[in-house]
Protein backbone atom coordinates (compact mmCIF):
# COMPACT_ATOMS: atom_id res chain seq x y z
CA UNK A 1 0.00 0.00 0.00
CA UNK A 2 1.40 3.36 -0.99
CA UNK A 3 -0.28 5.25 1.89
CA UNK A 4 -0.43 3.64 5.29
CA UNK A 5 -3.66 5.17 6.59
CA UNK A 6 -6.62 7.38 5.82
CA UNK A 7 -5.22 10.04 8.15
CA UNK A 8 -1.95 10.04 6.20
CA UNK A 9 -3.87 10.39 2.96
CA UNK A 10 -5.77 13.36 4.34
CA UNK A 11 -2.54 15.07 5.39
CA UNK A 12 -1.03 14.26 2.00
CA UNK A 13 -4.00 15.98 0.34
CA UNK A 14 -4.62 15.76 -3.35
CA UNK A 15 -1.07 14.97 -4.31
CA UNK A 16 1.18 16.80 -6.78
CA UNK A 17 0.45 20.53 -6.61
CA UNK A 18 -3.11 19.91 -5.42
CA UNK A 19 -3.69 22.31 -2.57
CA UNK A 20 -1.83 25.30 -3.95
CA UNK A 21 -3.88 25.15 -7.12
CA UNK A 22 -7.11 25.30 -5.13
CA UNK A 23 -6.63 28.70 -3.52
CA UNK A 24 -9.39 30.98 -4.70
CA UNK A 25 -9.36 34.76 -4.56
CA UNK A 26 -11.49 34.45 -1.42
CA UNK A 27 -8.75 32.51 0.35
CA UNK A 28 -11.03 29.46 0.60
CA UNK A 29 -9.88 26.13 -0.79
CA UNK A 30 -11.91 24.37 -3.43
CA UNK A 31 -12.47 20.66 -2.95
CA UNK A 32 -13.38 17.61 -5.01
CA UNK A 33 -16.75 15.95 -5.50
CA UNK A 34 -17.48 12.31 -4.73
CA UNK A 35 -17.71 11.83 -8.49
CA UNK A 36 -14.14 13.09 -8.97
CA UNK A 37 -12.92 10.86 -6.14
CA UNK A 38 -14.70 7.81 -7.60
CA UNK A 39 -13.17 8.57 -11.01
CA UNK A 40 -9.68 8.78 -9.52
CA UNK A 41 -10.15 5.59 -7.51
CA UNK A 42 -11.57 3.60 -10.43
CA UNK A 43 -8.83 4.85 -12.76
CA UNK A 44 -6.17 3.71 -10.30
CA UNK A 45 -7.82 0.34 -9.75
CA UNK A 46 -8.23 -0.40 -13.47
CA UNK A 47 -4.67 0.71 -14.18
CA UNK A 48 -3.48 -1.75 -11.55
CA UNK A 49 -5.65 -4.49 -13.03
CA UNK A 50 -4.02 -4.04 -16.45
CA UNK A 51 -0.47 -3.12 -15.44
CA UNK A 52 0.06 -4.75 -12.08
CA UNK A 53 0.87 -1.41 -10.40
CA UNK A 54 -1.33 1.16 -8.64
CA UNK A 55 -0.50 4.70 -9.78
CA UNK A 56 -0.06 6.97 -6.75
CA UNK A 57 -0.92 9.77 -7.07
CA UNK A 58 -3.45 9.27 -9.84
CA UNK A 59 -4.26 12.18 -12.15
CA UNK A 60 -7.64 12.69 -13.83
CA UNK A 61 -9.11 15.27 -16.18
CA UNK A 62 -12.26 17.05 -15.03
CA UNK A 63 -15.08 18.15 -17.40
CA UNK A 64 -13.68 21.71 -17.64
CA UNK A 65 -10.11 20.57 -18.25
CA UNK A 66 -8.53 20.75 -14.78
CA UNK A 67 -6.12 17.90 -13.99
CA UNK A 68 -5.99 17.30 -10.23
CA UNK A 69 -3.97 14.49 -8.69
CA UNK A 70 -5.24 12.28 -5.88
CA UNK A 71 -3.28 10.28 -3.34
CA UNK A 72 -4.45 6.74 -2.71
CA UNK A 73 -5.53 5.99 0.85
CA UNK A 74 -5.97 2.25 0.27
CA UNK A 75 -5.16 -0.26 -2.46
CA UNK A 76 -5.87 -3.97 -2.55
CA UNK A 77 -5.97 -6.97 -4.87
CA UNK A 78 -8.70 -9.59 -4.81
CA UNK A 79 -7.54 -13.07 -3.79
CA UNK A 80 -7.47 -14.27 -7.41
CA UNK A 81 -6.09 -10.93 -8.68
CA UNK A 82 -9.10 -10.69 -11.02
CA UNK A 83 -10.12 -7.49 -9.29
CA UNK A 84 -8.39 -4.45 -7.82
CA UNK A 85 -9.58 -1.86 -5.29
CA UNK A 86 -8.30 1.66 -4.73
CA UNK A 87 -9.62 4.31 -2.36
CA UNK A 88 -9.41 8.11 -2.18
CA UNK A 89 -10.28 10.31 0.80
CA UNK A 90 -12.66 13.08 -0.21
CA UNK A 91 -11.30 16.55 0.47
CA UNK A 92 -14.13 19.08 0.28
CA UNK A 93 -11.74 21.99 0.78
CA UNK A 94 -13.25 24.65 3.00
CA UNK A 95 -16.84 23.71 2.20
CA UNK A 96 -18.92 22.38 5.14
CA UNK A 97 -19.66 19.16 3.26
CA UNK A 98 -20.95 16.15 5.20
CA UNK A 99 -18.88 13.85 3.00
CA UNK A 100 -15.59 15.63 3.76
CA UNK A 101 -13.08 13.02 4.89
CA UNK A 102 -15.11 10.08 3.59
CA UNK A 103 -13.18 7.22 1.99
CA UNK A 104 -14.47 6.59 -1.54
CA UNK A 105 -13.48 3.14 -2.85
CA UNK A 106 -13.65 1.70 -6.35
CA UNK A 107 -13.34 -2.03 -7.00
CA UNK A 108 -12.82 -2.92 -10.65
CA UNK A 109 -13.34 -6.47 -11.95
CA UNK A 110 -12.89 -7.78 -15.49
CA UNK A 111 -16.02 -8.77 -17.44
CA UNK A 112 -16.41 -10.70 -20.71
CA UNK A 113 -15.67 -8.82 -23.93
CA UNK A 114 -18.54 -6.62 -25.05
CA UNK A 115 -19.88 -6.01 -21.53
CA UNK A 116 -18.83 -2.37 -21.40
CA UNK A 117 -18.61 -0.52 -18.10
CA UNK A 118 -21.17 -1.79 -15.57
CA UNK A 119 -21.75 0.16 -12.35
CA UNK A 120 -22.58 -1.42 -9.01
CA UNK A 121 -23.44 0.10 -5.64
CA UNK A 122 -21.14 -1.17 -2.94
CA UNK A 123 -21.53 -0.61 0.82
CA UNK A 124 -22.39 3.02 1.60
CA UNK A 125 -23.68 3.91 -1.88
CA UNK A 126 -27.43 4.16 -2.31
CA UNK A 127 -29.83 2.58 -4.76
CA UNK A 128 -32.61 4.49 -6.56
CA UNK A 129 -36.07 3.29 -5.47
CA UNK A 130 -38.34 6.07 -6.80
CA UNK A 131 -38.87 7.55 -10.26
CA UNK A 132 -38.07 11.18 -11.00
CA UNK A 133 -34.30 11.08 -10.61
CA UNK A 134 -31.88 11.10 -13.58
CA UNK A 135 -31.38 7.35 -13.02
CA UNK A 136 -33.73 4.42 -13.43
CA UNK A 137 -35.25 2.69 -10.41
CA UNK A 138 -32.91 -0.05 -9.24
CA UNK A 139 -29.77 1.69 -10.46
CA UNK A 140 -26.89 2.55 -8.14
CA UNK A 141 -26.98 6.23 -7.13
CA UNK A 142 -24.01 7.18 -9.28
CA UNK A 143 -25.07 10.27 -11.21
CA UNK A 144 -24.73 10.62 -15.00
CA UNK A 145 -21.70 12.95 -15.09
CA UNK A 146 -19.59 10.81 -12.71
CA UNK A 147 -20.57 7.75 -14.77
CA UNK A 148 -19.43 9.49 -17.95
CA UNK A 149 -16.18 10.61 -16.32
CA UNK A 150 -15.43 7.06 -15.21
CA UNK A 151 -16.28 5.56 -18.61
CA UNK A 152 -13.98 8.03 -20.36
CA UNK A 153 -11.08 7.45 -17.99
CA UNK A 154 -11.44 3.68 -18.01
CA UNK A 155 -11.59 3.68 -21.80
CA UNK A 156 -8.39 5.74 -21.89
CA UNK A 157 -6.71 3.29 -19.49
CA UNK A 158 -7.78 0.37 -21.71
CA UNK A 159 -6.39 2.10 -24.81
CA UNK A 160 -3.05 2.84 -23.13
CA UNK A 161 -2.64 -0.82 -22.22
CA UNK A 162 -3.66 -2.29 -25.56
CA UNK A 163 -7.17 -3.43 -24.66
CA UNK A 164 -9.93 -3.15 -27.25
CA UNK A 165 -12.40 -1.66 -24.77
CA UNK A 166 -13.03 -1.28 -21.04
CA UNK A 167 -15.19 -4.30 -20.17
CA UNK A 168 -15.39 -4.06 -16.40
CA UNK A 169 -17.66 -3.95 -13.39
CA UNK A 170 -17.03 -0.86 -11.27
CA UNK A 171 -18.28 -1.11 -7.69
CA UNK A 172 -18.23 2.19 -5.83
CA UNK A 173 -18.49 2.20 -2.05
CA UNK A 174 -18.13 4.82 0.68
CA UNK A 175 -17.02 3.90 4.18
CA UNK A 176 -19.82 4.77 6.65
CA UNK A 177 -21.83 6.09 3.72
CA UNK A 178 -25.15 4.73 4.95
CA UNK A 179 -24.71 6.59 8.23
CA UNK A 180 -23.60 9.81 6.51
CA UNK A 181 -26.58 9.61 4.14
CA UNK A 182 -28.99 10.07 7.05
CA UNK A 183 -27.82 13.71 7.11
CA UNK A 184 -28.75 14.16 3.45
CA UNK A 185 -31.93 14.26 1.38
CA UNK A 186 -31.34 10.75 0.06
CA UNK A 187 -33.91 8.88 2.20
CA UNK A 188 -36.61 11.38 1.24
CA UNK A 189 -35.68 11.15 -2.43
CA UNK A 190 -35.96 7.38 -2.31
CA UNK A 191 -32.22 6.75 -2.50
CA UNK A 192 -31.73 4.01 0.06
CA UNK A 193 -28.67 2.35 1.51
CA UNK A 194 -26.18 5.18 1.31
CA UNK A 195 -24.87 8.25 -0.45
CA UNK A 196 -25.09 9.44 -4.04
CA UNK A 197 -21.96 9.85 -6.13
CA UNK A 198 -22.36 13.42 -7.34
CA UNK A 199 -20.75 16.23 -9.27
CA UNK A 200 -21.06 17.95 -12.62
CA UNK A 201 -17.69 19.75 -12.65
CA UNK A 202 -15.72 17.59 -10.22
CA UNK A 203 -15.02 20.65 -8.07
CA UNK A 204 -16.65 21.67 -4.78
CA UNK A 205 -16.84 25.47 -4.54
CA UNK A 206 -16.80 26.51 -0.86
CA UNK A 207 -20.18 27.65 0.42
CA UNK A 208 -21.80 27.40 -3.00
CA UNK A 209 -24.15 24.83 -1.43
CA UNK A 210 -24.45 23.20 -4.83
CA UNK A 211 -25.34 19.81 -3.33
CA UNK A 212 -28.23 21.37 -1.36
CA UNK A 213 -29.54 23.18 -4.42
CA UNK A 214 -29.23 20.01 -6.49
CA UNK A 215 -31.22 18.17 -3.82
CA UNK A 216 -33.98 20.79 -4.06
CA UNK A 217 -34.18 20.19 -7.80
CA UNK A 218 -34.25 16.42 -7.39
CA UNK A 219 -36.95 16.84 -4.73
CA UNK A 220 -39.13 18.68 -7.25
CA UNK A 221 -38.45 15.98 -9.85
CA UNK A 222 -39.40 13.17 -7.45
CA UNK A 223 -42.59 14.98 -6.37
CA UNK A 224 -43.65 15.52 -9.98
CA UNK A 225 -42.88 11.91 -10.91
CA UNK A 226 -45.02 10.78 -7.97
CA UNK A 227 -47.91 12.87 -9.30
CA UNK A 228 -47.80 15.46 -6.50
CA UNK A 229 -49.67 18.59 -7.52
CA UNK A 230 -48.91 20.50 -4.31
CA UNK A 231 -45.42 20.87 -2.79
CA UNK A 232 -44.08 22.89 0.11
CA UNK A 233 -40.75 24.69 0.33
CA UNK A 234 -39.85 24.94 4.01
CA UNK A 235 -37.00 26.75 5.73
CA UNK A 236 -36.55 24.13 8.46
CA UNK A 237 -38.03 21.21 10.38
CA UNK A 238 -40.47 23.35 12.40
CA UNK A 239 -41.94 24.99 9.30
CA UNK A 240 -42.11 21.58 7.65
CA UNK A 241 -44.25 20.25 10.51
CA UNK A 242 -46.56 23.26 10.18
CA UNK A 243 -46.96 22.73 6.42
CA UNK A 244 -47.78 19.05 6.96
CA UNK A 245 -50.29 19.85 9.70
CA UNK A 246 -52.08 22.46 7.59
CA UNK A 247 -51.97 20.75 4.20
CA UNK A 248 -51.54 17.03 5.00
CA UNK A 249 -48.71 16.71 2.50
CA UNK A 250 -46.79 13.45 2.10
CA UNK A 251 -43.05 13.35 2.67
CA UNK A 252 -42.15 13.36 -1.01
CA UNK A 253 -44.01 16.67 -1.46
CA UNK A 254 -41.76 18.45 1.07
CA UNK A 255 -38.77 20.47 -0.16
CA UNK A 256 -36.04 21.31 2.36
CA UNK A 257 -35.67 24.81 0.99
CA UNK A 258 -33.46 26.17 3.79
CA UNK A 259 -32.28 29.61 2.72
CA UNK A 260 -32.58 28.91 -0.99
CA UNK A 261 -35.97 30.37 -1.90
CA UNK A 262 -34.61 31.39 -5.28
CA UNK A 263 -33.50 27.85 -6.09
CA UNK A 264 -37.01 26.52 -5.41
CA UNK A 265 -38.77 29.23 -7.38
CA UNK A 266 -36.47 29.19 -10.40
CA UNK A 267 -36.63 25.41 -10.75
CA UNK A 268 -40.41 25.28 -10.31
CA UNK A 269 -40.69 28.04 -12.91
CA UNK A 270 -39.18 25.58 -15.40
CA UNK A 271 -40.85 22.48 -13.91
CA UNK A 272 -44.24 23.67 -12.64
CA UNK A 273 -46.55 22.11 -10.08
CA UNK A 274 -50.11 23.27 -9.52
CA UNK A 275 -49.45 24.73 -6.09
CA UNK A 276 -46.44 25.80 -4.03
CA UNK A 277 -46.64 26.56 -0.33
CA UNK A 278 -43.72 28.52 1.11
CA UNK A 279 -43.48 28.12 4.87
CA UNK A 280 -40.84 29.61 7.13
CA UNK A 281 -39.89 31.88 9.97
CA UNK A 282 -41.29 35.40 9.91
CA UNK A 283 -37.86 37.06 9.77
CA UNK A 284 -36.62 34.88 6.90
CA UNK A 285 -39.76 35.38 4.86
CA UNK A 286 -39.62 39.13 5.46
CA UNK A 287 -36.36 38.97 3.46
CA UNK A 288 -38.18 37.23 0.61
CA UNK A 289 -40.88 39.90 0.83
CA UNK A 290 -38.13 42.53 0.47
CA UNK A 291 -36.89 40.84 -2.71
CA UNK A 292 -34.07 38.62 -1.42
CA UNK A 293 -33.89 35.10 -2.85
CA UNK A 294 -31.05 33.93 -0.58
CA UNK A 295 -32.30 34.10 2.99
CA UNK A 296 -29.04 33.29 4.78
CA UNK A 297 -28.07 35.80 7.47
CA UNK A 298 -24.62 36.25 5.91
CA UNK A 299 -26.13 37.31 2.58
CA UNK A 300 -29.31 39.18 3.46
CA UNK A 301 -30.59 41.04 6.51
CA UNK A 302 -34.02 41.80 7.91
CA UNK A 303 -34.90 45.29 6.71
CA UNK A 304 -36.85 46.88 9.56
CA UNK A 305 -37.36 50.04 7.54
CA UNK A 306 -39.15 47.89 4.98
CA UNK A 307 -41.23 46.32 7.78
CA UNK A 308 -42.13 49.82 8.97
CA UNK A 309 -43.43 50.65 5.49
CA UNK A 310 -45.55 47.49 5.47
CA UNK A 311 -46.85 48.36 8.91
CA UNK A 312 -47.88 51.82 7.67
CA UNK A 313 -49.70 50.16 4.77
CA UNK A 314 -51.52 48.04 7.34
CA UNK A 315 -52.71 51.03 9.33
CA UNK A 316 -49.85 51.73 11.74
CA UNK A 317 -49.37 55.30 12.82
CA UNK A 318 -46.02 57.05 12.72
CA UNK A 319 -45.19 56.25 16.32
CA UNK A 320 -45.68 52.52 15.80
CA UNK A 321 -43.92 52.60 12.42
CA UNK A 322 -40.97 54.33 14.05
CA UNK A 323 -40.86 51.71 16.78
CA UNK A 324 -40.90 48.95 14.17
CA UNK A 325 -38.01 50.60 12.32
CA UNK A 326 -36.00 50.74 15.56
CA UNK A 327 -36.90 47.24 16.81
CA UNK A 328 -34.01 44.94 17.70
CA UNK A 329 -35.29 42.05 15.61
CA UNK A 330 -37.91 41.25 13.04
CA UNK A 331 -39.82 39.21 15.60
CA UNK A 332 -39.81 42.16 18.01
CA UNK A 333 -41.31 44.31 15.23
CA UNK A 334 -43.98 41.67 14.68
CA UNK A 335 -44.91 41.63 18.36
CA UNK A 336 -45.26 45.42 18.42
CA UNK A 337 -47.69 45.26 15.52
CA UNK A 338 -49.64 42.34 16.97
CA UNK A 339 -50.17 44.30 20.17
CA UNK A 340 -51.52 47.21 18.14
CA UNK A 341 -53.76 45.06 15.93
CA UNK A 342 -51.68 45.66 12.78
CA UNK A 343 -51.45 42.41 10.73
CA UNK A 344 -47.75 42.65 9.90
CA UNK A 345 -47.45 38.86 9.62
CA UNK A 346 -50.16 38.68 6.98
CA UNK A 347 -48.66 41.65 5.15
CA UNK A 348 -45.23 40.02 5.02
CA UNK A 349 -46.79 36.76 3.82
CA UNK A 350 -48.74 38.52 1.08
CA UNK A 351 -45.74 40.53 -0.09
CA UNK A 352 -43.53 37.43 -0.06
CA UNK A 353 -46.15 35.66 -2.17
CA UNK A 354 -46.10 38.52 -4.68
CA UNK A 355 -42.29 38.37 -4.87
CA UNK A 356 -42.47 34.61 -5.43
CA UNK A 357 -44.99 35.06 -8.23
CA UNK A 358 -42.72 37.66 -9.83
CA UNK A 359 -39.86 35.14 -9.89
CA UNK A 360 -42.20 32.49 -11.34
CA UNK A 361 -42.90 34.87 -14.28
CA UNK A 362 -46.34 33.60 -15.10
CA UNK A 363 -45.62 29.88 -14.66
CA UNK A 364 -48.89 28.02 -13.96
CA UNK A 365 -48.27 27.76 -10.21
CA UNK A 366 -50.50 29.03 -7.40
CA UNK A 367 -48.48 30.22 -4.39
CA UNK A 368 -49.42 30.62 -0.75
CA UNK A 369 -47.14 31.67 2.11
CA UNK A 370 -47.17 30.78 5.81
CA UNK A 371 -45.07 32.73 8.33
CA UNK A 372 -44.37 31.18 11.73
CA UNK A 373 -42.64 32.28 14.92
CA UNK A 374 -39.92 30.33 16.71
CA UNK A 375 -42.47 28.24 18.56
CA UNK A 376 -44.07 27.13 15.30
CA UNK A 377 -47.19 29.27 15.69
CA UNK A 378 -48.64 30.73 12.50
CA UNK A 379 -48.24 34.52 12.59
CA UNK A 380 -49.06 35.30 8.96
CA UNK A 381 -50.74 33.51 6.10
CA UNK A 382 -52.14 34.04 2.62
CA UNK A 383 -54.59 32.32 0.35
CA UNK A 384 -53.07 30.79 -2.80
CA UNK A 385 -52.68 33.07 -5.80
CA UNK A 386 -51.43 32.36 -9.29
CA UNK A 387 -51.89 33.45 -12.89
CA UNK A 388 -55.51 34.40 -13.39
CA UNK A 389 -56.26 34.50 -9.64
CA UNK A 390 -57.60 37.88 -8.49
Amino acid sequence: MAVSSVAEAQSKGTGRGGRAAQLAHTGLRHGWTTGACATAASTAAYTALLSGEFPDPVTITLPKGQTPSFALAVEEWSADRAGAMAGVVKDAGDDPDVTHGALVRATVRALPAGSGVVFKAGPGVGTVTRPGLPLEVGEPAINPVPRQMMREHLTAVATRHGAVAADVEVEISVDHGEEIARSTWNPRLGILGGLSILGTTGIVVPYSCSAWIDSIRRGVDVARAAGRRHVAGCTGSTSEKVAVALHHLPEDALLDMGDFAGAVLKYIRRHPVDRLTICGGFAKLSKLAAGHLDLHSARSQVDKGFLAELARAGGAGEELAGAVAEANTGLAALRLCEAAGVPLGDLVAATARDEALAVLRGAPVAVDVICIDRAGMVVGRTAPRGPGTP
